[in-house]
């Protein structure tokens, strides 16, 4: 990089101005409002659109979870809300973005230094794009999720307005600090748990020390001891369908272009990662493989996990490989990534966690039929935990919220844009304000959409 004199420095409040400045374009206030639905918007035919690429014989499991409750659909129909996003009032201050960030989509893993840490842990929407549509998204989530709990409107406010007052003071806050230390900053379950053992209640305490412990537990090991049974002598992935499928067992499939295209990606994926981590993936060697069956949105999207072996049987790996597509964001807003899909999502993984997997990596491939497949990879367990949301009360759910929120701004500000962000945040209440209206009028359009895509899902439509 050539040095230049000439080049002025960085200064914060020219910056923060610029942001401010959004505000004569764009009025925080006008966040309030969910976008008007043209006569042409069509909720069932936009997720139908995405079975397209995914399993068939998946497709109606897909449903069968997300129509459980409003927050199961909210939690599988991402693409609806960019698509409503992306007609709505847009501040156009860029930054890396979950794309997906509610409240289900943060977590307890364990670092590389094999701390306890709390993040954001699903990125396969990630893209570039407006910093508010993650912060809209998690307030929405938290509102819905206070809803099922049968909270008061009085109660559902306070919640969603104490999760985005934490963001914008957050953002303030690492907009004001050292790039360095906004990097570095994380945070891990120790002081966490100091934090929230100031305003919690024993009874939410208790919830907080189950996670952690459910959360210590879910090592490699304790994965084999339930995933792996003994046939004849040989340890093989447990048939356990429609969750996990070991490949031989797909009915109607031929297993070996899976293995083979597993045994490329596996080879493959080791290039993206630094040389060290190369060394150590190296000493693990491929021994069997099932399809598995994860979370609500993801549902029929290729997924699979590799059962490896270190240093002999008592030394067992699992790695989780994904198929990734493009980003539910760009869709919205027909855009192209420059990035390949798998590599899309390692990168945004890896700007906006703190501690990111050390095996973290991605492949791409084009097949003999010129079709091009992309896929990321990462441990299927390290320590890995999550909160029962549908057993927290308004105390627990209001805590628990801020931390999601202050995470989010972490993430964002790891990617620069935070100065901006702060400054058309401003140090009033008004954007609080505005996203609390628009969670709860989204949380009426979800609940809308979901009483509709219920009432068709026996038609050829859906599932």
């Amino acid at each position: 990089m050539p040095l230049n004199h000439a080049v002025p420095i960085p200064d914060t409040e020219q910056r923060r101005a610029v942001g401010r400045a959004r505000r004569e374009a764009v009025s925080r206030s006008s966040h309030a409002r969910c976008a008007d639905r043209p006569d042409s918007f069509d909720v069932t035919g936009l997720l139908a659109s995405q079975d397209v690429t995914r399993i068939t014989e998946l497709v109606p499991l897909r449903y069968e979870r997300m129509l459980e409750s409003p927050f199961a659909f909210f939690r599988g129909s991402a693409l609806i809300m960019a698509h409503d996003l992306a007609r709505g009032a847009s501040s156009e201050i860029e930054t890396q973005i979950c794309g997906d960030a509610h409240l289900a989509n943060f977590g307890v893993f364990s670092s590389p230094e094999r701390r306890l840490v709390f993040d954001v842990n699903d990125f396969d929407e990630t893209t570039t794009g407006p910093f508010e549509w993650d912060v809209k998204r998690l307030a929405t989530s938290l509102c819905i999720a206070a809803e099922g709990r049968d909270f008061s409107v009085a109660q559902r406010g306070r919640i969603v307005r104490a999760a985005v007052r934490e963001y914008r003071e957050t953002i303030r806050t690492f907009s004001e600090s050292p790039a360095l230390s906004v990097w570095y900053a994380h945070l891990d379950i120790a002081s966490l748990t100091h934090q929230l053992s100031q305003s919690f209640s024993d009874e939410s305490m208790k919830q907080v020390h189950d996670v952690v412990r459910r959360a210590v537990g879910k090592t490699s090991q304790r994965a084999y001891d339930k995933l792996v049974v003994e046939v004849n002598g040989v340890p093989r992935i447990a048939y356990d369908p429609p969750t996990l499928v070991p490949l031989d067992q797909l009915v109607g499939r031929d297993p070996l272009p899976l293995q083979e295209m597993l045994q490329r990606v596996v080879g493959g994926y080791a290039e993206s990662l630094s040389s060290d981590r190369h060394v150590l993936f190296r000493k693990f060697t491929p021994y069997d493989a099932a399809r598995k069956v994860v979370g609500v949105g993801s549902v029929g999207t290729g997924c699979y996990i590799v059962l490896l072996y270190g240093r002999d049987r008592s030394d067992p790996f699992f790695l989780q490989i994904k198929e990734a597509t493009d980003s539910v964001v760009d869709r919205a807003r027909g855009r192209v990534s420059p990035r390949d899909p798998g590599d899309r999502v390692v990168a945004g993984q890896r700007l906006m966690q703190a501690t990111p997997d050390v095996f973290l990596g991605h492949y791409h491939e084009t097949g003999r039929d010129g079709t091009n497949r992309s896929y990321y990879v990462r441990q299927l367990f390290d320590n890995k935990g999550s909160v029962v949301i549908h057993r927290m009360d308004a105390e627990a759910l209001e805590a628990y919220g801020k931390v999601c929120a202050w995470t989010l701004a972490r993430a964002h500000a790891r990617s620069g844009g935070s100065v901006e962000i702060a400054g058309y945040l401003g140090k009033s209440e008004t954007f609080d304000t505005a996203i609390e209206e628009f969670a709860e009028a989204y949380r009426v359009q979800n609940a809308l959409d979901f009483a509709t895509v219920t009432a068709t899902r026996d038609s050829s439509r859906v599932g």
